[in-house]
């Protein structure tokens, strides 16, 4: 069983999404669950969650609903809510109906570097207790500090760092962001997704290898109980196509020797006990 814990879906608009930029044209179009669905058949996958891709409540509803309909192997959304909100909590309980929304995303990675240590942002995360949401934590390795003062404060909420935090593997940098994700680590309420390496690396020229110092980092790290496979499809698309992505990391653990009961955690099982996917 592969589920894949990190992937999004979007109608594509120029001014919304303007993101994607003159590098990234492939992926300036719709990506939605129909598109999605034979590149799964394809990679043996059984299921996903959904992950916001866009800050506002519309996105939200928008997954919910694309959830709803694909509900064979759209397992789980993650979504957007104002965490800063004074109506946070009411906004919550709101969303409390949708059995298939599992947590909370913000892309803290276009926000300054202090921006989850922020008082007034760890009171909206921590209240996600509350309805058992988990916050899924979207940064550079130069906002690693912040997130660390966040899970040292909310013990509470389940944390996943998405894409093992955006480390510098095309300059092959490595020593500070090993440094803090060990540190991250050493918190039991902390995951990692083992997604979103092929667009930090070398888009045309990466190979393999490129990845497996970052990944001795994090499996060491977090060991096979708590890191999770994600694709972050379609953006990974601009530097590999789906089953490159997968290979990477089914590569890895078959050349470490990993037993397939390990692989099969990381691969499916984490992310179904993560994100309580009932179905899975």
């Amino acid at each position: 069983m592969i589920i894949d814990s990190h992937q999004h879906f979007w109608i594509y608009d120029a001014e919304r999404d303007a993101w994607i930029n003159d590098e990234m044209t492939r992926i300036r179009q719709n990506f939605l669950p129909e598109d999605l669905k034979p590149v799964f058949e394809a990679n043996g996958v059984s299921g996903c969650v959904a992950v916001q891709a866009d800050q506002s409540d519309a996105e939200t509803l928008f997954l919910l609903a694309l959830a709803e309909k694909y509900s064979s192997f759209v397992k789980g959304v993650v979504g957007w809510v104002d965490l800063q909100a004074n109506d946070l909590y009411d906004r919550l309980d709101y969303y409390s109906q949708y059995e298939l929304l599992k947590g909370f995303r913000h892309v803290a990675q276009g926000e300054p570097d202090d921006f989850l240590a922020r008082p007034e942002v760890i009171k909206g995360i921590r209240q996600l207790s509350a309805f058992d949401y988990t916050y899924d934590i979207l940064i550079y390795p130069t906002q690693l500090k912040a997130a660390l003062q966040l899970v040292r404060e909310v013990p509470e909420v389940q944390f996943v760092v998405d894409h093992i935090a955006k480390p510098y593997i095309k300059d092959q940098k490595i020593n500070t962001w090993s440094n803090y994700m060990r540190q991250l680590a050493a918190f039991p309420h902390v995951q990692c997704k083992v997604s979103g390496m092929v667009t930090e690396g070398d888009w045309k020229n990466w190979k393999t290898e490129d990845f497996f110092p970052y990944l001795d980092v994090v499996f060491e790290a977090f060991g096979v109980e708590r890191l999770m496979f994600g694709s972050d499809w379609p953006v990974c698309l601009v530097a590999a196509e789906y089953e490159q992505v997968l290979g990477v990391v089914q590569e890895y653990m078959k050349r470490v020797g990993f037993s397939e009961n390990d692989q099969a955690k990381v691969l499916g099982q984490n992310a179904a006990r993560f994100y309580r996917l009932e179905e899975v």
